[in-house]
């Protein structure tokens, strides 16, 4: 595609002709997954990356001053979208973990981690909250955040906070022994 075509386009979609817009996204759409690869191997990321990036583009089109700019755009909203999805996974994969370690206390045959439950009253309400929803109700994370009305990412560090103390108190626990 030549530069003025494209300019074209991006103005056309900048419009609101759909069409126009549809055909930037055929035209781009297997450079940008390539692209989209070349920064993460991870097909479910690569895919939902590339998804975020098209829907980021066309609900903030209007805000291009420069058709021009377009294509760097576009491959520097992909280029973020992978790596937002990549601190997220990263996250949720510290979450994972730490969940075993939780689930390694509350299943111990210790006698000092049979009692998590007093461990838990011993946390601040909020904390005592996430853990409740998280553990015992079995929420998705943005199932508590909807319930506490916080944000996902309130969720995520207080059940990073709880659990740290849960394994502290622990710890501290099996040092008197």
């Amino acid at each position: 595609m030549h530069q003025a075509q494209e300019e074209l386009l991006v103005l056309a979609a900048q419009s609101g002709n759909t069409e126009a817009f549809t055909y930037l996204c055929r035209h781009y759409q297997k450079a940008v997954t390539r692209f989209a690869y070349k920064l993460s191997s991870d097909p479910q990321i690569v895919h939902d990356a590339v998804q975020n990036a098209w829907l980021k583009l066309a609900n903030n089109l209007h805000k291009l001053n420069d058709p021009r700019a377009f294509k760097s755009w576009l491959f520097k909203t992909v280029r973020w979208s992978v790596y937002d999805l990549m601190r997220a996974a990263k996250r949720d994969k510290e979450i994972i973990a730490n969940d075993i370690d939780v689930l390694d206390i509350v299943t111990s045959t210790k006698p000092e981690s049979r009692d998590i439950g007093s461990l838990i009253e011993r946390l601040p309400d909020i904390d005592k909250q996430v853990i409740h929803l998280f553990y015992l109700e079995e929420m998705q994370l943005t199932q508590i955040a909807e319930v506490l009305e916080v944000p996902l990412g309130t969720v995520k560090s207080r059940l990073y906070r709880a659990r740290k103390a849960l394994q502290q108190s622990v710890e501290d626990e099996q040092d008197e022994y």
